[in-house]
């Protein structure tokens, strides 16, 4: 039997997984690590200890599994995305990596739009200029460590940090690439519109694969630390997003999913490229090669029914003990006994501000229409809505643009629950299923390791021979009509309360 690995490279941890090459898990393995906290608002994190994670990791399911190392394909690695790391000349990391939720760089953001335009920005990045990404990180560094950006020779991303370590190849690919705002993602390359105006040199800049790509192998002095022969190949991989849609899937037009993780993530496949100027939902180069995916992002999905666990829920939390079973389960069975639309009682899940589709910092959670009929269960029941209305106007924007959404895949803790699937299902009007296998960006990874060492054709045919999905809920007619109503209400909040918003915060 011959085996691939894919290698998570995560906030919390990396998770490292052997799978056989028709996607069966055979053992895995998750090292986690520290995030650092310089001042408030500031994230950054060691890249050696990705790399002593992903190695340790690597070593351990080699071990726990007993294969000869030698049956092992390829390796394909997933990551964070936008975070910066910054090698020496030697190939040294020169300070600790700014990672994607670093929100420092404000000033930076302001001078990116400056220079290059905000209507031009978005024609060549898809993108408009946003702290989370790297190439504001890249000007906080020279505007505030000159000296440390004066050393930098190579600038990679966190998994490309990892592939260096394994390969001494100084690559990365298009989806994770895409998240730098220096790729031109309609065209897939650098852009060198871009790069002049913001005064970067290019050959800080790793050479740029398509996902499945081979872009070097395990070298002689990685094989000894992280037990995978010398000369595996180490293929492209992607950034999580993107890796998480191999792994669910989501690789060829009319198929989305829905992630209500911490946040929410509605992600489409697209072949043809797509991109929103008002810069509400992302668009960046999917895994496919040829291929982009956008994504719309609600900052408080699963953070908001867990905000009102830790709040208001006490009385499910001890039941759920005393059952054995998981508090949301509880929850759920009591949202369950309130109707569509809690007896007019609105949430807007906007506990931190949000991205799509109104990017507003400002904006703050509320309950519309709570009045003395209203129980904790009628407020849990508004809160499971307002996540799914949040997610429904990704999906509108989507639509706006032209992306088509035929089946949607729910993923993420909240995926689990069938009330939450079915209230998607009922409100986006479209199928909602999951897949049988639950490793997410590791699987999607270890697929394209497969189409890259040649074991699959395509990723669109690795994917319908490894990926397994569960049955469907369908739309109920009667509910999706209620529904509507009731989203209808929800997207005239927002506008009616902007003001407010913004004076709330001034005060």
């Amino acid at each position: 039997m011959e085996y691939v690995i894919g290698v998570d490279l995560g906030t919390s941890g990396t998770k490292t997984v052997l799978f056989s090459t028709d996607g069966q898990p055979i053992a895995s393995k998750t090292i986690e690590y520290p995030l650092y906290q310089p001042q408030n608002g500031w994230a950054e994190q060691a890249p050696e200890d990705w790399w002593h994670a992903a190695c340790g990791s690597m070593k351990e399911v080699i071990s726990k599994s007993g294969i000869n190392p030698k049956d092992i394909k390829g390796i394909g690695i997933s990551g964070q995305m936008h975070g910066l790391v910054m090698l020496d000349k030697a190939g040294n990391v020169l300070r600790r990596s700014i990672i994607w939720c670093d929100q420092r760089t404000a000033a930076e953001c302001d001078e990116i739009t400056s220079k290059v335009g905000a209507s031009r920005l978005i024609e060549l990045t898809a993108n408009p200029a946003l702290t989370g990404f790297t190439a504001s990180k890249i000007l906080w560094v020279r505007n505030n460590e000159p000296e440390v950006y004066e050393k930098c020779a190579h600038i990679l991303l966190p998994k490309d940090y990892v592939r260096y370590m394994l390969t001494g190849e100084f690559a990365t690919e298009v989806s994770d690439a895409s998240g730098m705002q220096l790729l031109d993602v309609p065209n897939r390359c650098w852009s060198d519109e871009v790069l002049s105006k913001l005064g970067i040199d290019k050959s800080l800049l790793a050479k740029v694969y398509e996902s499945p790509e081979v872009t070097g192998k395990v070298s002689a002095q990685a094989a000894e630390l992280c037990g995978v022969p010398a000369g595996t190949p180490v293929v492209g991989g992607a950034g999580d997003n993107a890796a998480a849609a191999v792994g669910t899937g989501t690789v060829q037009d009319g198929i989305a999913f829905t992630t209500l993780g911490t946040s929410g993530v509605v992600f489409a496949h697209t072949d043809k490229l797509s991109i929103d100027p008002k810069g509400r939902v992302h668009t960046f180069c999917c895994a496919v090669p040829g291929a982009w995916h956008v994504m719309g992002v609600t900052q408080a999905a699963g953070l908001s029914l867990k905000w009102f666990r830790d709040n208001f829920c006490s009385d499910e939390i001890i039941v759920a003990k005393g059952l054995d079973k998981d508090p949301y389960y509880i929850m759920d069975k009591q949202a369950e006994r309130i109707p569509i639309g809690a007896d007019r009682l609105l949430y807007l899940p906007y506990l931190m501000g949000e991205r799509t589709p109104h990017l507003d910092p400002n904006c703050r959670g509320a309950f519309i229409g709570l009045s003395a009929m209203h129980t904790r269960q009628h407020m849990l029941r508004a809160v499971m809505e307002g996540v799914v209305y949040s997610q429904r106007d990704s999906v509108e924007v989507l639509r706006g643009m032209g992306v088509k959404i035929n089946d949607m895949l729910a993923c993420g803790g909240g995926g689990t629950s069938p009330l939450w699937r079915q209230m998607l299902a009922d409100v986006y009007g479209c199928p909602v299923k999951t897949v049988v296998s639950k490793e997410g960006p590791a699987l999607g990874v270890a697929i394209l390791a497969s189409v890259g060492t040649g074991v699959y054709s395509s990723v669109q045919e690795a994917c319908k021979q490894v990926i397994k999905t569960n049955p469907a809920q369908n739309p109920i007619a009667a509910n999706s009509a209620e529904y509507e109503k009731f989203y209808k209400m929800y997207t005239e909040l927002y506008p009616a309360l902007k003001e407010s918003y913004a004076k709330l915060a001034k005060i």
